[in-house]
């Protein structure tokens, strides 16, 4: 069914997420009325996403058919790629690869034991090659054939000796296969042939190739993207499938538009068919939210923050552009996947505080959605930071979340004084606060990670505050980075849904484009060439998979570095590349360098290499240009919060709304309950709303 998205045609829009915890449902009406919803995130994932759905048809008042039978664009988020990989649940793949290069998953870039460990886990060597490779090596398969850096073949591929890799793998009972061959991507003849001949001898089998996974240089990476892809293919396949099963049996009859890493949205055939550029689709979705507002702002230095019930994600915005990140690394292998780059700790409302050797840690362990934290009342007994902000005055007992889930207060006082406040001789409202402080300190030094380290004032950036949680704790983030205020919009609590069910429809396509220019060599006409020619055929091929393909914009990168270097840097390319733009290519390259790594820090004498050509087709999307109708606060009463002292708890206005109506003005502290989340305003803060619903709060002092 083709997709709409203009107001004269638009009906039902619906944006989901999967987080650790909740399932988040965003929800458009044809007039523009907004609501977003939460339930459970259940085990088997698709369960979750149609609770959610009957949920948010009992928000409106609908039949839950009437509902899905007017719906047109049904945007889906989802980690279950990454969970598979991440648990070792993902199906059982092989490798087949060039006579000789059989370990190449095994050596990786030499620092495939630590890749992926933080900066504390580094030190401590029992961590250190922990993970084993994505396929281990009994089920790699060498093959005898061999093509150049130029695309000549060496030695033809040996058809007996494929085949007699293929059996084997057969016998070893592998239900997906990866196909990576040396430079593939300046000769694909090889992997082809050698694809037909597995999907001839093994039809059951998914087939990735890496010349269409991850055209690029540099085998391991382009070998550890192709297996992933491979191995995520059932399990993608398995859960699309089962998903609109399940919402064409409740009469959905929109296609699912997959959010991807890059920051937009596919149809889910191709999430079928390329699973890995999946991985992070929820995190990079509230980013591109972000983005939306901060346009919507009139500002183009924007940080994201989404506090969910697992984890706390980041996402920087650069003269209105996220920044992209070209590879990632997860279960110990570095991957070409196209990603929003996110930054992301587990410090989530979930996250366990205890003592560990008489310090107060908080997270990464998560209770999750099963049992929860303790006031779930579903059986957990451990604190988490969502106890906290319950003794703290912070949450309502009555009023959380859209489930019907009435939080048990008591319970979470008991928890939190028997494993935080007796060890370290604290009240209950003394613990639960120190719970807060160390889970505040943790997000505060991310945030300082994604912006002060890496050469970014956040002074200069507008905090859009998102999650579950994001809101209650953004003020004591801003204390902290010395920002004046934050903005949290209307659909917070479902930031990454509102982001899938928004988002531009973008399709990528890249190709190898390797040029060499040493020091003050100008380019040549066989240079400028061979960037042109690599531009127009990924044009050609970003278009081809987009719907609506003439009424998409196309806009290009190149992933340039200083010659022997081993990462590079994405820089924007003119989509008809002479020789001048190629000289402005380096030029921004260097200036793009130093603002990331320090002035002076650029070295044009080692020279320069251009290895690829990446293109992003946009179709942008119009679901997100009407607002729903606001509505004046109502205020509920009061309640005792716990700002900064907790023998001194203030006595503090409530307020409520699903979508405020602009120009409202509120002084702290006073609470804002919104669908699923709280906004804090501190003592001395100050809060407005604008015509977009959106709230804007000065900290204060």
């Amino acid at each position: 069914m083709p997709i709409s998205d203009s107001p004269a045609t638009a009906a039902w829009s619906i944006g989901t997420d999967v987080g650790g915890t909740f399932t988040d449902l965003w929800l458009r009406s044809p007039d523009g009325q907004s609501w977003v919803c939460k339930s459970p995130t259940t085990p088997d994932v698709v369960t979750g996403v149609v609770n959610a759905v009957h949920l948010a048809a009992g928000t409106v008042g609908l039949d839950v058919a009437q509902l899905c039978s007017q719906v047109t664009r049904f945007g889906h988020g989802t980690t279950v790629g990454l969970n598979a990989l991440l648990t070792g649940r993902a199906a059982r793949t092989g490798l087949l690869t060039t006579r000789g290069f059989g370990d190449v998953l095994e050596i990786g870039r030499l620092r495939r034991g630590t890749a992926g460990l933080t900066g504390l886990e580094l030190g401590d060597y029992h961590l250190r090659g922990q993970i084993p490779p994505l396929v281990p090596r009994t089920l790699v398969q060498e093959v005898d054939e061999r093509i150049d850096a130029d695309g000549l073949v060496r030695t033809p591929l040996d058809l007996a000796s494929a085949r007699g890799a293929i059996e084997r793998l057969a016998e070893a009972g592998v239900e997906a296969v990866g196909i990576c061959l040396l430079w593939a991507t300046e000769n694909p003849d090889h992997e082809i042939a050698l694809a037909d001949l597995t999907r001839e001898m093994l039809p059951d089998a998914f087939v990735s190739v890496s010349h269409e996974i991850a055209p690029s240089v540099g085998e391991y990476a382009r070998a550890s993207t192709t297996v992933a892809n491979a191995a995520l293919g059932p399990i993608a396949g398995h859960y699309l499938t089962r998903l609109e099963t399940e919402l064409a049996a409740l009469g959905m009859t929109a296609p699912i538009m997959m959010t991807t890493s890059a920051g937009g949205v596919v149809p889910a055939t191709t999430v079928t068919e390329r699973p890995v550029n999946g991985l992070l689709s929820g995190p990079a979705s509230c980013v591109v939210a972000g983005q939306k507002l901060g346009q919507a702002l009139g500002t183009s230095h924007v940080l994201t923050l989404d506090v969910g019930g697992t984890s706390f994600d980041v996402g920087v915005v650069v003269d209105g552009t996220p920044l992209i990140s070209e590879q990632v690394t997860f279960g110990g292998a570095d991957m070409r996947v196209p990603s929003v780059d996110i930054a992301s700790i587990g410090a989530g409302g979930g996250s366990i505080a205890s003592i560990d050797g008489g310090v107060l840690t908080v997270g990464p362990r998560s209770a999750g959605a099963s049992p929860g934290p303790v006031c779930y009342g579903k059986g957990g007994t451990e604190p988490t930071t969502t106890d906290a902000d319950l003794v703290l005055g912070v949450l309502d007992p009555e009023q959380f979340g859209s489930g019907g889930i009435v939080l048990d207060r008591s319970g979470a006082e008991t928890a939190i004084t028997d494993a935080i406040g007796m060890p370290l001789g604290l009240d209950t409202l003394a613990a639960a606060r120190a719970i807060r402080v160390v889970f505040d300190s943790a997000m505060a030094d991310l945030l300082r990670a994604v912006t002060i380290e890496r050469g970014h004032d956040p002074r200069e950036f507008t905090l859009i505050a998102g999650g579950g949680s994001g809101p209650s704790h953004a003020w004591a983030l801003c204390r902290e980075l010395g920002l004046d205020g934050f903005v949290v919009p209307p659909t917070a609590t479902a930031q990454s849904a509102y982001g899938a069910g928004t988002s531009d429809l973008k399709t990528t396509a890249s190709r190898t484009s390797y040029v060499r220019l040493p020091s003050g060599v100008e380019p040549s006409a066989d240079d400028v060439a061979t960037i042109a020619a690599a531009v127009a055929d990924t044009r050609q091929r970003a278009l081809a998979t987009m719907p609506g393909a003439s009424l998409s914009a196309v806009s290009f990168t190149a992933s340039v570095r200083y010659h022997g270097q081993a990462h590079h840097l994405d820089v924007a390319l003119p989509d008809a590349p002479d020789a001048a733009a190629v000289a402005d290519l380096l030029r921004l390259f260097e200036k793009d360098y130093e603002q990331l790594y320090g002035k002076g820090s650029g070295f044009r004498e080692a020279g320069f290499e251009i290895l690829s050509v990446r293109a992003v087709a946009t179709r942008e999307s119009r679901s997100s240009e009407a607002g729903a109708q606001g509505e004046p606060f109502v205020r509920l009463g009061s309640r005792p919060v716990v700002f900064d002292d907790p023998t001194r708890p203030e006595d503090t206005a409530v307020y409520s709304s699903r979508w405020p109506v602009g120009d409202q003005e509120l002084t702290g502290p006073c609470l804002i309950q919104l669908p699923g989340c709280v906004v804090v305003i501190p003592p001395g803060g100050r809060a407005r709303t604008d015509d977009l619903g959106l709230i804007h709060v000065t900290v204060g002092a």
